[in-house]
């Protein structure tokens, strides 16, 4: 009888903290919730304040806690509520700031029928427009490299799925055909009846039945095996919507496909950019290593000038200086020129009337000496200044060929004679007059008694034999050639001359003799051992070599007569370009070619060569670059006009190529340039160029100075 009591009492107590736990509504919509809409309703009871007090939420929690949660659910609790927090409704909440991370978090439920709204749905509610203008925070992890066609996949059902499933949908109950072995036998694969010797028992699924037909029966046509299958309407309807669901599920994937590649494409796009300009910097940095190389080969070759400056003897009258063909490393130049931009013509000396045919300087803003056609008497020019210092009178016709180094210069005329002048001696001596020259072969068959001329035994005459007073200029003057002298070379006392007559000439400059003569003719009908008759040996050479040049780029043409286009040497080797279309290698030691370069199909107009290549350009508009040590091209480089000069070092080749502008070819990333700005109005024929400083001469008859 006493514990009926005590169960009536607590059955009381659990009736009233349940109803404590009910749903929050208002008064007036507890007693007309028929009469008030279902919008009303979601509308009171979100905006009514809450009645209940703290003291009964506690005495509420109190009274369930012992039945509802155990003992480690009531520590969590205990914790929990220790920890200072806002009021849902206070305006702390409103003014606090609401995240990503504190969205979910809902003490409080509310309840309305069969939805459940909990206090973190107010809270997305009040703070919907600062959640809208939050930043979405980047996925770290493995959440960062899934794509949108990954998530789509894991979203969407896989259209296999449904494939397999309307797939067994079509599968028709047959006899047993044993499809599986007759597939094994097909491909030549052991069944596992073969592999089990004296075992004959094959499976179920690999038995074949074959039906022996009923005598005396007739065949009859057999139902195909869709008759038989019927799928019903609305299996047909399903899978309709899943084909037309599949195929747009496609056309999603198609787009997000489309979308990763043309991704890929531009990431690719980006890293060729970037690989593109570390090959750049790479080459870049090659380009600064060959031009240390340079510098130090100069800073050695500046200190061996010096210590043999030192030693050389003061009487010596005129001293040959080393060929700066080879000088490598920077040059003296003004301090002023680094103020110059590059590739600038911001010089120009117009004193000749016809096209230039040769040119050459001593060092930048030195001297300079240039020829032209139908003109025998070369100017000399003082670069500092830019004026005319001088001519050089001797020659009778053009001058072909000249080289200049420091004070000395030696000039190759129509003439057939070489004449070496001291150009310290050169004076702007205007009332000396044009002057007829006579040739001295016709004067060295005079006799002169007494004070005249003086004649050697092999045909050389001494300069000071012949000048009248001893302040002219030329120091020497060299005959052997019978025809105009078209290349020459020297180096130290010795020098080479090739002529239209179709040989090499080794001279002695302290005693002015002829050493040696290589006959190109006998070369052409005598190659090498093993080796190929050039393109154009064939064609007989009688007389004067005369072929006419291809246009040049403003559509003029030329007749082009120098049958020996280039020459140079280096101790005992000879390299020699002619009218062959052959690079040919001579021994000077024993007059023999032992090496024919075979390539160009043209006469060879220029050449020149150092410790392994040789670059040559001809009239065929190619300038090859040769390796000396196999004798094969290494690099062929085509233009659209002949080339009539060149010259290169470890980085670059620069070049006349029968245009207005100059072509520069970057040997290290086989890039051309062309120099234009302010340059000539006619094609280029002759170059010159020393470190930063290039000086050319065109059919303008303009000499052009330039900043590299």
């Amino acid at each position: 009888m006493g514990s009926e009591p005590r169960g009536h009492a607590m059955d009381g107590r659990r009736q009233k903290a349940r109803g404590g736990l009910d749903p929050i509504v208002t008064e007036g919509a507890s007693t007309s919730s028929s009469a008030l809409s279902k919008l009303e309703l979601v509308q009171k009871a979100f905006m009514s304040p809450f009645s209940h007090k703290k003291t009964d939420s506690t005495r509420i929690l109190s009274d369930l806690a012992p039945v509802i949660m155990t003992p480690r659910m009531i520590n969590s609790a205990a914790t929990v509520s220790s920890r200072p927090r806002a009021s849902v409704a206070g305006p702390s909440m409103l003014r606090s700031r609401m995240d990503f991370a504190t969205l979910g978090r809902a003490p409080l439920r509310l309840g309305l029928g069969s939805k459940r709204i909990t206090s973190g749905d107010l809270q997305i509610l009040e703070a919907t427009q600062e959640l809208l203008e939050a930043e979405v925070p980047e996925p770290n992890g493995v959440a960062s490299n899934v794509s949108l066609l990954r998530g789509f996949n894991a979203t969407i059902p896989s259209a296999e799925q449904s494939k397999t499933r309307r797939r067994q949908m079509r599968n028709v109950d047959t006899p047993k055909l044993g499809l599986k072995k007759l597939g094994m036998s097909a491909r030549g694969l052991l069944t596992e009846d073969e592999d089990q010797e004296g075992q004959s028992v094959a499976s179920e699924d690999d038995v074949v039945i074959v039906r022996q037909p009923h005598t005396g029966q007739k065949k009859k046509g057999r139902e195909s095996l869709s008759a038989a299958k019927r799928l019903g309407q609305e299996e047909l309807s399903r899978q309709t919507q899943e084909i037309v669901r599949d195929k747009e599920n496609l056309h999603v994937k198609r787009s997000l496909v489309n979308s990763e590649i043309e991704e890929i494409a531009s990431k690719i796009q980006a890293l060729d950019s970037i690989r593109a300009k570390l090959e750049q910097d790479l080459l870049k940095l090659q380009e600064d290593e060959l031009e240390l190389d340079d510098e130090l080969e100069g800073v050695k070759e500046r200190m061996k000038f010096e210590q043999s400056s030192n030693q050389r003897s003061k009487v010596q009258n005129l001293h040959l200086p080393p060929s700066s063909r080879r000088r490598k490393g920077p040059a003296f130049l003004p301090s002023e020129h680094d103020e110059l931009p590059p590739g600038v013509a911001f010089m120009t000396l117009d004193s000749h009337t016809t096209p230039i045919t040769a040119l050459d300087i001593s060092e930048p803003y030195g001297m300079l000496v240039s020829a032209s056609q139908e003109d025998a008497q070369p100017r000399v020019w003082d670069l500092l200044s830019g004026v005319e210092v001088g001519r050089l009178r001797g020659h009778i016709g053009a001058v072909h060929c000249l080289q200049v180094e420091d004070h000395v210069c030696l000039t190759g005329g129509a003439d057939g004679n070489v004449r070496l002048w001291d150009l310290r001696r050169v004076e702007d001596d205007e009332g000396w007059g044009e002057g007829e020259m006579v040739s001295l072969s016709d004067v060295a068959e005079e006799v002169e008694d007494g004070e005249g001329f003086t004649e050697i035994s092999n045909g050389i005459r001494n300069a000071d034999a012949n000048v009248p007073t001893k302040d002219d200029p030329c120091a020497r003057l060299l005959e052997g050639h019978t025809q105009a002298v078209t290349a020459l070379y020297f180096e130290d006392e010795c020098l080479v001359t090739g002529a239209s007559d179709k040989t090499l000439r080794q001279w002695d400059l302290t005693t002015g003799q002829c050493v040696m003569t290589m006959d190109i003719l006998w070369a052409i009908s005598h190659p090498s051992t093993g080796g190929v008759a050039s393109p154009l040996s064939n064609q007989s050479f009688p007389g004067t070599f005369s072929v006419q040049t291809p246009p040049y780029a403003d559509g003029s043409k030329d007749i082009y007569e120098d049958f020996v286009g280039g020459v140079q040497f280096w101790g005992y080797g000879l390299v020699s370009g002619s009218g062959d279309g052959a690079v040919r290698m001579w021994d000077m030691r024993t007059g023999q070619a032992h090496r024919t370069l075979l390539g160009h199909t043209g006469p060879v107009t220029c050449l020149q060569f150092d410790e392994i290549h040789i670059a040559s350009g001809s009239l065929d508009k190619t300038l090859r670059v040769w390796d000396l040590r196999t004798g094969g091209i290494l690099e062929t480089i085509q233009f659209d006009h002949a080339v009539t000069a060149l010259q290169f070092d470890s980085r670059k080749i620069i070049a006349a190529t029968g245009e207005n502008g100059v072509k520069v070819y970057n040997r290290t990333s086989a890039q051309q340039s062309t120099l234009l700005t302010n340059g000539h109005t006619k094609p280029v024929e002759r170059l010159r160029y020393m470190d930063r400083y290039l000086v050319t001469g065109g059919r303008d008859a303009k000499v052009k100075i330039w900043s590299l």
